[in-house]
Formats: C-alpha cells, sequence, structure tokens
C-alpha cells in the first residue's frame, strides 16, 4: 500500500542558534502547516534575540552539494529561500534552480537582520536580481527591502508607490508581495502585485506584538501551501492568516 506523505519543501538559509529565526522558524513553520523540510544550509551565525555577534558563510561548493543532494533524495514540491550572504552562493543557487523550472520557488530577501546586521554582501544585489529573481515565482520584501532591490531613493511611503517599486521587479509569471507591517496605519496590508498588473490586498488589523522570523514564517508558510496546490493569491492570503495568529496569540495569550 502505498503511503502519502506530506509536501517536501527545500529550504535555503541560514542557521540561527537563538530560535528565533532563520531555519529554526522555517522548519517550526513548514511542520506546523503539515509539510516536510529538507536544507540546504548557507551560512551559521551566532545571534541572540537582541544581535548578531558572528556569521560564518559556507563554502559555495558545500552549498552546492546540500542542493543538489537533497534534490536527489527527496520529491521536493517547493522552494523557499532565506539568507544567501554571498554572490558567489547566489550564483549557485540561480544554477541548480535552472535546471528545476516547474519548482515554485519564494524568496525572502534577507538583507539585514533585525538588530540590522547586514546579511547579503553588498556585491550580491546585482546578482540576485538579474540571475536570482527571475527565477522566483514570488519575492515577499517589506518596504525598505523593496527600496533597496529596485535602487529607488527611499522606502516607499504610500501604497501607491509601493506598487509602482514592484512593479519594476515583476516580469513572465513571477509576482512581488510587499509586506506591509513597516506602513502605518491600523491595518497591516500586504500588497500581491502581478506581472499583469493586477493587485490583490491581504488585510489583518496591526498588532502591538514583535516577533523576530515573521518574515521567514511567511515565506515558508507560502511555500507550504503553494506545495499542497494552491494557486499564489490563496497561499498568500493563508500565510498571513497563520502569521497574525502567531502574533495574535502574544498579545491575548
Amino acid at each position: 500500500m502505498a503511503i502519502n506523505e506530506p509536501p517536501c519543501i527545500l529550504v535555503i538559509a541560514g542557521s540561527d542558534c537563538s530560535g528565533g529565526a532563520g531555519i529554526a522558524r522555517d522548519i517550526e513553520t513548514i511542520a506546523a502547516l503539515g509539510g516536510r523540510t529538507c536544507l540546504a544550509i548557507t551560512a551559521v551565525t551566532v545571534q541572540t534575540h537582541d544581535a548578531v555577534h558572528r556569521v560564518k558563510k559556507l563554502d559555495t561548493d558545500l552549498v552546492m552539494a546540500q542542493l543538489e543532494a537533497a534534490l536527489a533524495a527527496n520529491p521536493v514540491s517547493a522552494v523557499k529561500i532565506g539568507m544567501l550572504a554571498t554572490a558567489e552562493i547566489v550564483t549557485a543557487v540561480s544554477t541548480v534552480l535552472r535546471k528545476h523550472p516547474k519548482l515554485p520557488v519564494v524568496l525572502d530577501p534577507v538583507l539585514v537582520s533585525s538588530s540590522a546586521s547586514l546579511l547579503l554582501a553588498g556585491n550580491a544585489m546585482e546578482c540576485l536580481t538579474q540571475d536570482l529573481l527571475p527565477l522566483c515565482s514570488l519575492v515577499t520584501p517589506n518596504i525598505p527591502e523593496l527600496a533597496v532591490l529596485t535602487g529607488a531613493p527611499g522606502a516607499a511611503r504610500t501604497e501607491d508607490e509601493a506598487i509602482a517599486q514592484a512593479r519594476l521587479l515583476v516580469s513572465g509569471d513571477n509576482a512581488v508581495l510587499v509586506k506591509g507591517g513597516h506602513a502605518q496605519g491600523v491595518q497591516s496590508t500586504d500588497l500581491l502585485i502581478h506581472a499583469d498588473g493586477t493587485v490583490a490586498r491581504f488585510e489583518a488589523p496591526r498588532l502591538s506584538a514583535g516577533m523576530r522570523g515573521t518574515g521567514c514564517m511567511l515565506a515558508s508558510a507560502i511555500a507550504v501551501h503553494l506545495a499542497f496546490g494552491h494557486t499564489l493569491a490563496d497561499s498568500a492570503r493563508l500565510a498571513k492568516d497563520h502569521v497574525f495568529g502567531k502574533l495574535r496569540s502574544r498579545v491575548v495569550g
């Protein structure tokens, strides 16, 4: 009798010894939503919930070997990408993903930590935008990250500005989900911008609770729902509901 296993999500990201973000948060989220995880670790970080103290970037050939082994060992249904650390690792990931063009790929562009430590080398930005982004089904920047990715002079101040910046990143079948956590207002609104110009809005009440790793959580949740066969819009909506529920539990729990 065949056993139906849960979908496998390949997570490409850095570790966080504090457990608050990175691969620890990814595995937690994917398991909570009924998926399973295989891994390619790009960097090992030494950090607390307040600061990043040390980062060890792994050799590119080791990252490449992890990717190829994970894909050979598992029927991967989706890919979630977080911290990439260097231009060489970005190139390696892009090279491998080109061999698997049908896999849905969700990129959380981890540029800096919540404590403002640089997590992507400055010379890696061109590789990220030109080589990797076109291979991704979805990119999930927050408002400051969106400005960096598009080379805008500053973070978007209005929804229209955010949409205009996001449209600089979309092409073909990919899309951008601009996270609204850094915006103002009683509602936290995420904007899903498609290459055809359509925009979907996902709203939730803005909460006072704070939690590290919500970006990791959102992107991983989207990847799980894509692996289960949901549309991109439904995956984004369900993932936002999941993150909101976690944050709300901190307020009322």
